[in-house]
């Protein structure tokens, strides 16, 4: 029964200090507003620049993710180091962990078909191609190893190059013709999207047999591999980096052989670096390969899976001194919620010496101070993130990637929340310390 009393007591005096502080805010709508409005363009700053910061986070994640997962790229930086096309196939026998290899030729060719006449990129691969590169066909099939091992003149295209080509029919089984020579479709790749998968679209895949012969090229200057795993593909490009320092027969004794990439320890991104040889020894074995200025880069040996990691990190620190930049807003806001509750206490003293008089406790007026602190910050969050996600709307109809974070929405909500907490205390005690009979003589 005393409890009843009790919880219906705090009830009525809750309900009371809540209508009394609806109606505080009330009597200055305007000076209520504008500290509203300070509240909001905080909020509506932190969620729509983080929200940017998430969107090119995640645009960049999903253009590195477009290459493939757990693939290696091994790419010739000096002509004289290009590779045999058969050492793609040697790599992975000698590689543990290694699932599959192509060699990779580009080359930029004259197209025709029918009426229509233009230059275009052709990469000439594998049939392993859309397996390392997880790029599944969305017609036909894939070409194989026997038309790679015969030259075949066979195509697979891009999804841009197969819509434009036939307007969005199926152009499988239609021939076009490349530097003079007929190519057979085989096949459609499935769309990777706008500046995704090295622009995969607007390309045409071809043996990598083939595109030497259009090219006139017997080496190839990059090879792509796919590992069974993260942590084979980490493993992988250490043991690819031994593999190669020995084929260049580099100086084992020089200072630096592999420079790792940004914060990369184990290896997964670096340069194989040449290093001169002896004189002796280059007289001793003339059949040793070519060797380049000491420090000058001649093959490059890149993780894609580093590659997103680093670039996921770079991406989350720009969010997040974003954010920072945009909290500071936040601040100012809860000191426009300070200065209005300062200038309440101030306004309302005869107000809060009739309270007393009649009964009201330190407390009561406590209450009703921060409730008032906590209408303004609420109320001014909620706008802020409606704010927010409009302006990231606006933002992605030009162009710009965005994406709503609800970590961001969270923060600065609890932020809002607890700065008009934080600075509504000082004028609530004050307001609560009013002697009643000095306040009664106002």
């Amino acid at each position: 029964m005393q409890f009843l009393r009790w919880w219906k007591s705090i009830r009525v005096r809750f309900w009371f200090c809540a209508q009394m502080a609806g109606h505080g805010i009330l009597a200055n709508p305007l000076r209520s507003a504008l500290t509203i409005l300070g509240v909001s363009i905080g909020v509506a700053s932190v969620v729509s620049l983080m929200g940017i910061g998430e969107g090119a986070r995640l645009a960049v994640m999903k253009q590195f993710q477009s290459l493939g997962s757990n693939v290696i790229v091994i790419k010739a930086l000096d002509p004289s180091v290009e590779f045999e096309p058969e050492e793609a196939q040697e790599l992975v026998g000698r590689v543990s962990g290694l699932q599959m290899a192509t060699p990779v030729v580009n080359a930029n060719v004259v197209m025709r078909w029918r009426r229509a006449r233009g230059n275009i990129d052709v990469i000439g691969v594998n049939h392993e191609f859309s397996l390392i590169r997880d790029h599944p066909l969305i017609a036909g099939h894939f070409f194989t190893a026997l038309h790679v091992q015969q030259r075949s003149p066979i195509a697979v295209l891009g999804y841009n190059v197969g819509q434009y080509l036939l307007g969005g029919r199926d152009p499988v089984g239609q021939t076009i013709t490349l530097n003079g020579l007929t190519f057979r479709i085989a096949g459609v790749l499935s769309p990777k999207g706008a500046g995704k998968g090295e622009g995969i679209d607007d390309k045409i895949v071809i043996p990598y047999t083939t595109a030497q012969k259009i090219a006139q090229q017997k080496t190839v200057g990059e090879i792509w591999a796919k590992a069974a795993s993260a942590d084979d593909a980490d493993l992988a490009v250490v043991q690819l980096g031994r593999i190669f320092r020995r084929q260049l027969g580099l100086d084992q004794h020089a200072p630096t052989i592999v420079t790792p990439g940004t914060g990369n320890q184990a290896g997964q991104t670096g340069t194989v670096q040449e290093a001169p040889a002896s004189s002796e020894k280059a007289s001793s074995d003339q059949s040793q390969p070519p060797v380049l200025s000491q420090g000058k880069d001649a093959i490059s040996i890149t993780s894609l899976n580093q590659l997103v990691q680093e670039a996921d990190k770079a991406n989350r620190v720009m969010t997040l001194l974003l954010g920072g930049i945009a909290a500071v807003s936040l601040l100012v806001g809860g000191l426009g919620i300070m200065n209005i509750m300062l200038v309440a206490v101030t306004e309302r003293t005869g107000e809060i010496g009739v309270r007393r008089a009649i009964g009201a406790k330190q407390g009561d007026l406590i209450a009703q101070f921060l409730a008032e602190a906590l209408y303004l910050s609420g109320i001014g969050a909620i706008a802020g993130v409606a704010g927010g996600i409009w302006g990231l709307n606006v933002f992605g109809r030009y162009g710009f990637e965005t994406a709503v974070s609800f970590q961001a929405i969270k923060i600065s909500c609890l932020v809002a929340l607890g700065s008009g907490l934080l600075f509504g205390v000082y004028p609530a005690v004050s307001a609560s310390l009013v002697p009643p009979v000095q306040a009664l003589r106002r």
